[in-house]
């Protein structure tokens, strides 16, 4: 079973963009988030989700917000100057969880690098 369950903070705003599916387009919604790792260490995760929640998570959540993921682990592919490069992302549903926290990005985990 693949299943992924995940709470974190996004560590960016999300970009929505649209994507052509069997002749239709449907809306699609990329973030990164990251997570508390065993050691302390952030761990950072690339998250979508798709149609009217994409949308939403475009209009409401900014880069702090805190949320949860439910969904599965996926490994994609890319080429970018002629180099394949694989990794994992996450593809399914985002709830909502807390709004911004006071002070600005202050208690957020760094880009990472």
């Amino acid at each position: 079973m693949n299943s992924l369950n995940l709470v974190g903070r996004l560590t960016k705003d999300p970009e929505l963009r649209e994507v052509n599916v069997g002749g239709d387009s449907r809306s699609v919604c990329d973030m990164r988030i990251a997570v508390d790792g065993r050691r302390g260490d952030p761990l950072y995760l690339d998250i979508a989700t798709w149609g009217k929640q994409a949308e939403a998570c475009a209009e409401h959540l900014t880069k702090g917000r805190q949320v949860a993921f439910t969904g599965e682990l996926m490994l994609r592919q890319s080429e970018k100057d002629g180099e394949k490069r694989s990794f994992y992302s996450g593809v399914g549903h985002v709830e909502f969880l807390s709004g911004k926290p006071a002070g600005g990005d202050a208690d957020q985990p760094g880009e990472e690098a």
